[in-house]
């Protein structure tokens, strides 16, 4: 008599890693003091800092992520550095 296969069991799904939604501010350097909002429907996505009140604000699309929106205010605060310096 021949035996019965075994059902296989579905391989476990691994949960996706969590993305930080607090940062650094680059102005006042207080820790997890940067929020960033993603306002879909406007396609905004604001970063504000809740120390010294640094505020900016980009266009987004759907697969915008806040660490997107910090990079970007990032990168345009050490542009407005470079063009300041440059003068």
């Amino acid at each position: 008599m021949g035996k019965r296969k075994a059902a296989k069991k579905a391989p476990t799904k691994k949960a996706k890693p969590k993305l930080d939604t607090t940062f650094t501010c680059p102005f006042c350097n207080a820790e997890s003091a940067v929020e960033t909002t993603l306002d879909r429907k406007m396609k905004v996505g604001k970063v504000k800092c809740k120390m010294c009140r640094e505020e900016w604000a980009t266009t987004i699309n759907a697969l915008t992520e806040p660490i997107d929106i910090y990079s970007e205010w990032i990168d345009e605060c050490e542009a407005e550095a470079a063009a300041a310096n440059a003068d």
